[in-house]
């Protein structure tokens, strides 16, 4: 073989050596513990990852794999999810009650998922009963690599702000009160990446972050509260959108930003003002009473503590929905996409399926449940997921227990397992229908979706021309307003089953939510990952004989 020939085979071999090579692996070891804090002057018990409230920050790259062993030293059963993660064929790892058998006590799981074709701002949180009111949640930010523009340049630094509300109660007791059929009330007040902002004396806390005159940073924000939307601001400083939910934004200047829960978002701060303290700001939405949380940002070398008149927050939903309207998903931005192409032309795609999902609240048996189309689900002992993929589907659930359009009004509410069929690759339209008089927020596992709509009233066929068809972000948490609706527009290409949830905690304990059984029609590698050998078993699965492999 010549010398040019030799050299050219080597480099062939490189090249498909490159092809074939897995991308980067990131490896954790988490201790879920219970621990005791006062963040309100408080002391109560709380969920601790590694001793930490909240948890550790996860800090991935677009395509990283993710290897997490949790080990699970609390007395009952433990999950975590990954809120806006989509787990690309792989509702094996997604964390909801629907889909894994919980970690039982002292014992451990590895969760084994790819942040696949994805960038932005996320979070985990435990997904089991009232957990989520206890702690146990924290930041996960997926970064682009290094071979693909962000649209803007790299900031100074990146700091993760976790804000929410928060109960003095601890998760037993809400559960308890909800099991009882009551509600579990307002919340006692908001914390700031786990503090309120004042130490018992009223002093403030020491400052959360550091900012140098001039320079430029990147502040990540997400609601992981239970109930309420929040209004985040900066005194002094106006913020630029660049990314919501995993997608670039076009990059609009803010006073204020409504986050609404389970929603993320990216802002750019300039420290351009005097150098001196400034009070980040985090305050209850859409309440008769005021709960408000603070945290310090500090410039470099600053003595001079922080103006104690805070900026004051917008009043009414009306606001909102127009800032809302301001949100543009920003089309010249190169970034990770399953489907790059298709998703710039969301508007020009035939619907297939409109779904039409209304709330409603009502007394079953005397307690109080929250419904979806009439069905207020409950869990089973047997994950859906499992009990679809040992083809048992019948002993645990029913598809299709609600129609594609709401009950009249005033029907009574069934509680049982709510699951929806979707025809694989099918383009769908859902509409979501908020007949109360307190604002809603739904999240969807496994996908994003276009948020193209928002009205008041009743949705009609009629609704469509007010659609942003062009430009709406791509997102995977929406709100909709009082007695108002909200429309999202999806292609469901992710094989699996996935949660479509209430993001108020109260309601989704009680039932509003929902599941998608997304199957393909070929049981094929390429559409869906084979169940992972380290798969909890529970329920009726337990001893049964493992199905075939996916081909």
């Amino acid at each position: 073989m010549s010398r040019m020939a030799l050299l050219a085979l080597l480099s062939t071999l490189l090249a498909l050596s490159a092809v074939r090579a897995e991308d980067p692996y990131l490896f954790f070891t988490w201790n879920v513990t219970y621990g005791t804090i006062a963040p309100l002057g408080v002391a109560q018990q709380a969920i601790l990852i590694n001793g930490q409230f909240p948890g550790p920050n996860i800090n991935s790259t677009t395509n990283n794999n993710i290897v997490l062993n949790v080990f699970n030293n609390l007395d009952e059963p433990f999950l975590f999810t990954w809120n806006g993660i989509q787990q690309r064929k792989n509702s094996w790892q997604d964390g909801m009650p629907g889909t894994n058998c919980p970690i039982p006590p002292g014992t451990n799981y590895t969760y084994h998922f790819q942040v696949k074709d994805q960038i932005g701002s996320f979070f985990y949180f435990p997904s089991l009963g009232m957990h989520r009111a206890a702690g146990g949640f924290g930041g996960l930010r997926i970064n682009s690599r290094l071979l693909i523009p962000v649209p803007f340049d790299d900031p100074a630094d990146d700091y993760t702000v976790l804000i929410g509300d928060w109960y003095t109660k601890s998760h037993k007791v809400l559960a308890g009160i909800l099991d009882a059929g009551r509600s579990i009330g307002n919340p006692a007040g908001v914390l700031m990446n786990g503090l309120s902002g004042k130490d018992a004396t009223g002093k403030d806390d020491p400052p959360l972050f550091t900012m140098e005159a001039g320079k430029t940073y990147r502040y990540r924000i997400c609601n992981v509260g239970l109930k309420l939307s929040l209004n985040f601001r900066i005194q002094g400083h106006l913020m630029k959108l660049v990314e919501m939910d995993g997608s670039h934004t076009v990059q609009n200047d803010y006073e204020s930003l409504d986050v609404h829960v389970g929603q993320c978002l990216s802002v750019l701060v300039t420290a351009n003002q005097e150098p001196k303290d400034y009070y980040m700001v985090a305050s209850t939405r859409f309440t008769k009473y005021m709960r408000t949380a603070t945290g310090v940002v500090r410039y470099a070398g600053s003595k001079v503590p922080p103006s104690p008149e805070l900026p004051a927050g917008p009043v009414g939903w009306a606001w909102s929905l127009n800032q809302w309207r301001s949100l543009r998903w920003n089309l010249t931005a190169s970034a990770a996409r399953p489907n790059p192409q298709g998703s710039y032309h969301y508007g020009s795609i035939n619907i297939t399926r409109t779904i039409k999902l209304a709330s409603s609240v009502g007394l079953v048996n005397g307690k109080r449940r929250f419904g979806l189309n009439g069905v207020s689900h409950v869990d089973s002992p047997t994950p859906l997921k499992l009990a679809e993929y040992y083809g048992i589907s019948d002993k645990v659930f029913k598809y299709d227990s609600i129609g594609d359009e709401p009950p009249a009004s005033g029907a009574s509410i069934t509680v049982a397992p709510n699951v929806l069929n979707a025809t694989y690759r099918d383009y769908i339209e859902i509409i979501l229908e908020n007949p109360e008089r307190s604002i809603q927020c739904y999240h969807l596992d496994g996908y994003s979706f276009f948020a193209a709509g928002m009205g008041h009233g009743k949705w009609t066929p009629a609704s469509r021309r007010t659609y942003n068809l062009l430009d709406a972000v791509s997102r995977h948490t929406i709100q909709v307003y009082p007695r108002s609706w909200s429309a999202i527009m999806l292609t469901f290409d992710n094989a699996g089953m996935w949660s479509l949830r209430s993001e108020l905690w109260e309601r989704h304990y009680l039932g509003q939510q929902l599941y998608i059984s997304v199957v393909s029609p070929a049981r094929s590698l390429r559409d869906e990952y084979n169940m992972p050998d380290n798969t909890l078993l529970c329920g009726d699965v337990v001893g049964l004989p493992k199905p075939p492999s996916y081909v």
